[in-house]
């Protein structure tokens, strides 16, 4: 495998954890430390042990050495591809402190992207770059004590959407040498709107709210929390969502089928029984801990506003979505659409033009 230089922007459990996979695969990884709220145990770990991480992963141990740990995002000045593995919520404000360093060339992959290329042609309009969404994370895992990481599960395929479509070719070509599994969307749209979290996350979340706050954490959301009247409301978001992409032009693919896609080679599965067979596997992670967490706090705003927003714009209703919204709000006892992802702050015109690119025009 020819070895790339690449720049991984979030050094919480699936930046560290890529970080660390492509190491392995020989590649040139710099990982880059954006904030200090979370994770600065391990960050400070890796920068004294000089980037020596460890993967957990089917009963084995793979240690190796991560090129670089920084905080200095110049460096991503010398990178082929970057990757950022940080919350949505603080996308655009990390592509405003990247802008002076991206190069014509670069290949931007966001992880997921909630839409997040269009920040990147606002802030960066006169850069030249390949970006890339992804559905949802290539490593389900979390760091278990500074240094090391566990790994649950890896998706079979990585979907994809890549802006402009126009660079497709050379774009897949660098991103296959990474050596995940990766599969190429249509558009950015199929990307940025299957991400599970926006339908997983936020109906398991606030409908487990009783349960997180009595248990503090101390219980398996996906395992639990998806009884049947549960599911209901699950597929009933799912449908809103389907209705908004079928407008936008998209095909109609449920969340149990988007996930069975990812995580499973067998077509002929039930998409519900993949999805339960998941929420079942040995090692499942524990939490929520708090309804004040990523789960909520992040995915309401971003990704069931920017649904709601869409919805607006295309003439679809969506009344389980802003029912799921005001509820999360209201039990946290703040206004989740102030400052959230909609068609207005992506810019309304840079999103149609990513739409459109993504249907021929």
């Amino acid at each position: 495998m020819i070895k790339l230089n690449i720049s991984i922007l979030g050094a919480g459990h699936a930046g560290t954890a890529v970080a660390a996979d492509l190491s392995l695969r020989g590649h040139e990884v710099t990982l880059i430390k954006t904030s200090r709220a979370m994770h600065d145990d391990n960050f400070d770990h890796l920068l004294e042990r000089g980037g020596e991480v460890c993967l957990l992963e089917d009963g084995k141990e793979r240690r190796t050495k991560i090129a670089r740990v920084t905080r200095d995002l110049s460096c991503i000045g010398s990178s082929e591809i970057v990757i950022v593995y940080v919350q949505t919520g603080f996308h655009e404000q990390l592509i405003m402190r990247m802008r002076p360093y991206l190069k014509d060339g670069q290949i931007l992959l966001l992880n997921p992207g909630y839409y997040s290329t269009a920040y990147v042609l606002r802030h960066c309009p006169d850069v030249d770059l390949g970006i890339v969404e992804a559905q949802s994370s290539f490593i389900d895992c979390r760091i278990q004590k500074p240094g090391e990481v566990k790994v649950f599960f890896r998706n079979v395929r990585n979907p994809l959407g890549i802006y402009p479509p126009k660079s497709g070719e050379r774009i897949r070509a660098a991103l296959d040498r990474l050596g995940f599994p990766f599969v190429y969307l249509d558009c950015v749209t199929e990307a940025a709107l299957h991400n599970p979290n926006l339908i997983v996350h936020t109906v398991g979340a606030i409908m487990s709210i009783p349960r997180i706050e009595k248990t503090k954490g101390d219980y398996s959301m996906y395992r639990e929390a998806f009884t049947p009247s549960v599911w209901n409301i699950l597929e009933s978001l799912d449908n809103e969502k389907m209705d908004v992409m079928e407008k936008m032009g998209c095909p109609r693919m449920s969340y149990a089928e988007a996930c069975k896609y990812r995580n499973s080679l067998d077509d002929g599965r039930d998409g519900k029984e993949v999805f339960y067979s998941y929420a079942e596997m040995p090692g499942q992670m524990s939490g929520p801990e708090t309804i004040d967490s990523r789960f909520i706090t992040e995915d309401v705003p971003q990704g069931l506003v920017l649904l709601e927003s869409l919805g607006a714009m295309f003439g679809v209703e969506t009344p389980v979505c802003t029912s799921l919204i005001d509820i999360a709000s209201a039990a946290l006892e703040r206004d989740l659409r102030s400052g959230g992802r909609t068609v207005d702050r992506l810019g309304e015109d840079i999103l149609k033009k990513i739409i459109r690119a993504g249907h021929g025009g």
